[in-house]
C-alpha cells in the first residue's frame, strides 16, 4: 500500500517520475540503511536500492501488524550532494 504522500512524491520527484515497478525492483534487492523503530503509528525503515535501470531510490516503509501490511510512506531519488554513496547522510 502507498500513502498519498508517497504517490505525490513519486509523481513530483525533482529527478523525474518514479514508477511503482521501480519501487518494487529497488525494494527487492535493497538494503536497510536506517531504522526508525520509534516511529508512530508503525515502526519504519529506510531502504536504499536501485531499479533495474540503475536509478537509486530511497523508500521509507512501515509495517502494520494489525493489518499484516507493508506501507510505503515515501519514495524519493536521493540527492548525491546529501548522501555518501546513497547510504549515509553527509555531514
Amino acid at each position: 500500500m502507498y500513502t498519498s504522500h508517497a504517490r505525490k512524491e513519486m509523481h513530483e520527484e525533482e529527478f523525474g517520475l518514479i514508477k511503482e515497478q521501480e519501487v518494487y525492483e529497488a525494494v527487492l534487492d535493497g538494503e536497510v540503511i536506517e531504522d526508525y523503530s520509534d516511529d508512530k503509528p508503525h515502526p519504519s525503515i529506510l531502504i536504499y536500492g536501485n531499479s533495474t535501470r540503475d536509478k537509486p531510490l530511497h523508500i521509507v516503509c512501515a509495517y502494520s501488524n494489525e493489518d499484516d501490511m507493508t506501507i510505503v510512506v515515501t519514495v524519493y531519488q536521493p540527492d548525491p550532494y546529501l548522501w555518501d554513496e546513497y547510504r549515509r547522510r553527509k555531514q
